[in-house]
This record gives C-alpha cells, sequence and structure tokens, in this order.
C-alpha cells in the first residue's frame, strides 16, 4: 500500500468491494480483457497472467524450478502462489473449480 494512503480499514474494504462489484458485473471474457487492459499497466496484468498460469503449474505438480525455467515467474512468487494456493482464502480454488480452463498454462508449457 501507498505510504501516504490514510484510508481506514472500513475506506479500504468498500473500495475494494467497488473494484470488486465491477469486476463480477463483467459479462464475458472480451468484457474481463478490456476492463483489465484499461485497469492495469501491461507489466502488472502480464503479473497476473504469470500467477494464473504458476496456478496451473502448480496443480500438474510441476518443481518450482521448472515452472520459472518455463515462466520466468520468480521461485519467491512460485512459493507464495503455492501458498496462496493451498493455505489462502480460496479464491485460487474456486476460480480453477468454475473455469471451464482448469489448467491455463498447458498450451504454453506444452510449446517450451
Amino acid at each position: 500500500m501507498k505510504p501516504n494512503r490514510h484510508d481506514t480499514d472500513r475506506q479500504r474494504k468498500r473500495n475494494e468491494d467497488d473494484l470488486f462489484r465491477a469486476i463480477v458485473s463483467l459479462q464475458d471474457i472480451h468484457e474481463c480483457r478490456n476492463f483489465f487492459k484499461d485497469l492495469c499497466t501491461p507489466a502488472e496484468l502480464q503479473a497476473l497472467v504469470d500467477r494464473w498460469q504458476v496456478v496451473g503449474l502448480l496443480q500438474q505438480d510441476m518443481p518450482y524450478r521448472r515452472i520459472h525455467d518455463v515462466t520466468g515467474v520468480s521461485v519467491t512468487t512460485i512459493g507464495r502462489v503455492a501458498r496462496f494456493l493451498t493455505d489462502g482464502f480460496g479464491g485460487y480454488a474456486i476460480a480453477v473449480e468454475r473455469s471451464s480452463h482448469k489448467h491455463p498454462a498447458n498450451k504454453k508449457s506444452a510449446t517450451h
């Protein structure tokens, strides 16, 4: 969080809720893609894509070093994703379960 930001927990939650409400209002991949391309810098969007790719590779029981070699994602970030995949808030698990594309990294990893 930005050091000069003095939002209360309540304000922060309200602001997060506003963002999440906007996200769940999106109706398809096209709308979602456009929203995130507007919202994020290219680097921020790539970081999100990378983390989601790591989720798929971890579910395939791929070793961290191999995931790093395939994706370029740091081993530290891979460890964080793995930790939140098992001990986080359950968001990854819900998204994986509901996603029609359970292993988003399959196609890309097969080419490397």
